[in-house]
């Protein structure tokens, strides 16, 4: 699916794979953790990607700092597509299980007019069948911060009370277009405001 960086997706249905009981809202959230055991691409140079789990286990966060994708001027070819394959250990307490509910992905671009600019993530946890992707388009003239929504319109759970692995793959690809000067896209978290944050929905087994 593609949509124009002024058009952020948001589609949600409430069927689920298996019977589950939705948290209740005085229950105490379970404490999860997060840590990266496989970080592979042009985007995610070893020891350039990290996670952060939420202080209330309602989510993480997968931080970057050097996945940029340039075009255009001297920008080499094999820098218009960067990409990045990080496996995401994730722990669950007996008891519980978890899918992904939503993505929130942000970065920074300057993109200069003609350009054209293609973010794409995809996620799932290994060994489940189910697989979400988020295809998001960008058009120059843009500069400064850019973000993309991803609400799961099918709520995949892992198995409960277990360890699991969540494959993140994401791209990054610039098409400098008929402009000679160089546009750029990156994830980098240089401040707050440029991360990816994966939201769980959290249920009982």
């Amino acid at each position: 699916m593609k949509k124009s960086n002024r058009v952020m997706a948001a589609v949600l249905t409430t069927a689920l794979a298996i019977p589950l009981a939705a948290a209740p809202a005085h229950a105490a959230a379970p404490a999860i953790t997060v840590e990266v055991i496989a970080a592979n691409g042009s985007g995610c140079a070893p020891g350039t990607a990290s996670v952060v789990g939420n202080n209330d286990s309602t989510g993480f966060r997968v931080r970057y700092r050097d996945f940029v994708a340039e075009a255009g001027g001297g920008a080499a070819i094999i820098d218009r597509r960067k990409n990045c394959q990080l496996g995401v250990l994730v722990t669950i307490p007996d008891g519980w299980t978890i899918a992904i509910a939503s993505a929130n992905y942000r970065g920074k671009a300057v993109l200069r007019s003609g350009a054209t600019a293609l973010q794409r993530t995809s996620y799932y946890w290994q060994g489940a069948s189910a697989t979400e992707r988020k295809d998001v388009t960008f058009t120059g003239p843009l500069n400064g911060l850019w973000t993309t929504w991803d609400v799961a319109p099918v709520l995949t759970y892992a198995e409960c009370g277990s360890q699991s692995v969540l494959n993140v793959n994401t791209e990054l690809r610039i098409d400098a277009g008929a402009s000679t000067a160089t546009s750029t896209m990156s994830m980098n978290a240089t401040d707050g405001d440029v991360d990816t944050l994966f939201n769980f929905s959290l249920a009982s087994c």
